[in-house]
């Protein structure tokens, strides 16, 4: 068993990086006007892109938001140097099409919110005991500042301090907006 385990994994691992190689071919041939090249990176990535874009702007944006990720992607193209992998390199770009599209719609200012019962139009039990609690509901249900900050540290993974760069707050703020989203999850989860 932890045999086939192991070979599991190797093969996975390889998977990967054939599609990283696969990925960087397809950019280059993407630059060079190759549409088909640009669909395959696009059919690779669009789902992770979508899911980013849901968790940080809304479920209603995220069709559109995704969209202009990957116009931008076409238009810039030819700034990707392979010196890491395509997908980091797209999601970056996702991240910063994101952020511009929140100041843009002026969501910037809304950072902050107090108000305490943000949760109380969610339901607290799931209607047939076979449903569970939907997570991405209730990170939809989080202020804005709050839920920017959990997707990007919880979710995606990023610093305190790559946070304030890129929001352009200070890091306190970023560490207060993630220790408020926690305990407003906690809160609705507890229920």
């Amino acid at each position: 068993m932890q045999n086939a385990l192991a070979w599991k994994a190797t093969l996975n691992d390889e998977i990967e990086a054939v599609r990283a190689d696969a990925d960087v071919v397809d950019a280059a041939l993407a630059a060079s006007g190759d549409a088909h090249a640009y669909e395959r990176l696009y059919r690779n990535h669009v789902a992770r892109v979508h899911s980013l874009a849901r968790r940080m702007i809304s479920p209603e944006a995220a069709d559109e938001v995704t969209q202009d990720v990957f116009v931008r992607a076409w238009e810039k193209l030819g700034t990707f140097r392979g010196e890491a992998a395509f997908g980091t390199w797209l999601h970056r770009l996702a991240i910063n099409v994101i952020l511009g599209r929140r100041a843009h719609l002026g969501l910037q200012r809304e950072r902050y919110d107090d108000k305490e019962d943000a949760f109380d139009a969610v339901p607290t039990r799931p209607v047939t005991p076979e449903l569970g609690i939907d997570f991405e509901t209730a990170i939809a249900r989080l202020p804005k500042g709050a839920r920017q900050v959990f997707v990007l540290h919880d979710v995606e993974g990023f610093k305190h301090e790559e946070i304030a760069d890129n929001l352009g707050i200070s890091v306190g703020t970023s560490k207060a907006q993630l220790h408020r989203a926690r305990m407003m999850l906690r809160r609705h989860l507890t229920r």
